[in-house]
């Protein structure tokens, strides 16, 4: 396991343009520098297609830039694809409706030849992880959608990744389910120690999960700031409803919209205390209901 405060993934000066042929189309990344420790979870955010997906891929070697250079744990990121320093998590889960959920989770580990007995015992492990101990002879359509997405990030954490990427995987799902998975995401990482990059649309999700928000522009996709996350851990509901909480939201909101107000500016303060009421009114609605 990487020590934590090491640089498990740098990226310096890494530009990627896409091509029809010798003719460059769009650009989608320009002049990205980024160092993530180990251990952290970092969120990318930013508007649609400004590159999160794309920057997302680059440090898994599933694109390559276009310029600049990005090292991962030590080594080119190609290298590090090749020893399967990264497990991927998508929007969808990805899963074989004709194979079990503990097939469906052991199946890299079959890929990658593990024997059955290490196989299923690493399989088992995993499930427990997810807390789906219980469906493991269930198949992909017996599952709810949250369910299925617990199940992906058990099959991505099974042959022991430094590196989890995770691209939008709660978008698909309700506010209640996304809560949810918010905290189960949240658990495992913190008992697995694994380095986390997450692409999100949502504020309230980035703020939550992370160590740091990675704030970028409109394409071409440039890292505008990355804002450190100082919520104390673990995260609750109760975290969603602190000032603190409201800050940080704000904080990373006005980044997108170019103002960048900071925490303690009196604009941030009652955009603050608007939300914070704006909650309170909508809990109280809903328990009256």
């Amino acid at each position: 396991m990487t020590e934590q405060g090491a640089a498990v993934v740098q990226l310096s000066g890494v530009d990627k343009t896409f091509f029809r042929g010798d003719q460059p189309v769009t650009t989608a990344l320009q002049g990205i520098d980024l160092s993530i420790r180990g251990r952290e979870f970092v969120s990318l955010i930013g508007p649609s297609g400004c590159g999160k997906s794309t920057l997302l891929r680059l440090i898994g070697d599933l694109v390559g830039p276009t310029s600049g250079k990005i090292v991962v744990n030590g080594k080119p990121a190609s290298q590090a694809r090749r020893d399967r320093d990264y497990g991927m998590v998508f929007q969808a889960p990805v899963l074989f409706d004709w194979r079990t959920i503990a097939d469906n989770v052991g199946l890299p580990l079959e890929v990658m030849g593990y024997d059955a007995t290490r196989r299923t015992t690493r399989t088992k492990e995993m499930l427990d992880l997810v807390e789906l101990s219980d469906f493991g002879h269930h198949h992909p359509w017996q599952l709810s959608g949250g369910m299925q997405q617990r199940v992906a990030i058990a099959r991505a954490l099974a042959f022991e990744p430094s590196i989890l990427l995770m691209d939008e995987p709660f978008g698909a799902l309700d506010e209640m389910t996304r809560e949810r998975m918010n905290q189960e995401v949240q658990r495992i990482w913190q008992q697995t120690g694994t380095t986390i990059v997450f692409v999100t649309h949502s504020i309230p999700e980035a703020v939550f999960l992370s160590s740091r928000v990675v704030v970028m522009s409109a394409r071409p996709g440039r890292i505008t700031k990355v804002i450190d996350i100082d919520l104390p851990r673990p995260r609750n509901d109760d975290t969603r409803e602190t000032e603190r909480y409201f800050e940080l939201v704000t904080e990373v909101r006005e980044v997108l919209r170019g103002r960048g107000v900071a925490p303690g500016d009196p604009d941030a303060a009652a955009a603050d205390g608007d939300a914070l009421a704006s909650l309170r009114r909508t809990q109280a609605e809903g328990a009256v209901g």
